[in-house]
């Protein structure tokens, strides 16, 4: 080892791996397609409440995934500490919403397609993955379904209220039934046959009847 071998820096040698223009479209590129990941998850989303945060996450995670990725096709050996550095990572983060894990796979993926210099496969497959959720995630197939929570005080009333309510709504089915001494309570499963809720005030004034509500729930239902 001669004394200029000291001072030689392998840092400064991979300065010139990726030439700038490559790293400014790369990177432009990511944030337009991250972009329009988020706007398709604002279009989509159907949970109950919605997360600004994790829009900006999709958008950060294409850009992150493509400057790895860069780095990584630079060089070999860097390629194999990466793999090794990125094993130990730990998310502890829950997913509430199955359709995010998608999302984050596809922001993944779009990252390393662009950093591969696969350019028309990651935005045509963005465009066709992006109109692929809008139609699906958006079409709805069945009818929402509503809770009913009725108290009654006995046998004869629970008898009353479930013929009557057969006949006001589209489907019903009995989900728990709970009974007490003098007291009984019903949570049935409904499907309305339009947007008309009169039925409860009806039932709530029917006698042996303490008390009616309707409750609308949001999630998956297979009808």
């Amino acid at each position: 080892m001669t004394f200029q071998d000291i001072f030689k820096s392998s840092f400064l040698e991979n300065i010139t791996s990726i030439s700038i223009l490559d790293m400014v479209l790369a990177m432009f590129l990511a944030f337009g397609i991250g972009m329009f990941i988020f706007l398709i998850y604002k279009k989509t989303f159907s949970g109950v409440m919605y997360s600004s945060s994790f829009g900006v996450t999709l958008v950060a995670l294409t850009m992150i995934s493509t400057l790895v990725i860069l780095a990584v096709t630079s060089n070999v050996v860097l390629s194999l500490g990466m793999v090794g550095a990125l094993s130990i990572v730990r998310f502890r983060t829950a997913i509430k919403e199955p359709l995010d894990i998608a999302f984050l796979f596809w922001s993944i993926a779009v990252g390393i397609v662009l950093a591969a210099g696969m350019i028309p496969l990651a935005v045509f497959g963005s465009v066709i993955i992006g109109i692929i959720l809008l139609v699906f995630a958006n079409r709805k197939s069945h009818v929402n379904p509503y809770i009913v929570v009725i108290r009654c005080d006995g046998h004869d009333s629970e008898i009353k209220v479930t013929e009557f309510l057969k006949k006001q709504v589209q489907r019903m089915a009995i989900k728990s039934k709970t009974a007490q001494r003098g007291a009984i309570e019903l949570n049935a499963e409904i499907q309305m046959k339009d947007e008309n809720t009169d039925f409860i005030n009806i039932l709530s004034e029917m006698n042996g009847v303490t008390s009616a509500v309707l409750v609308s729930y949001n999630g998956d239902y297979m009808g």
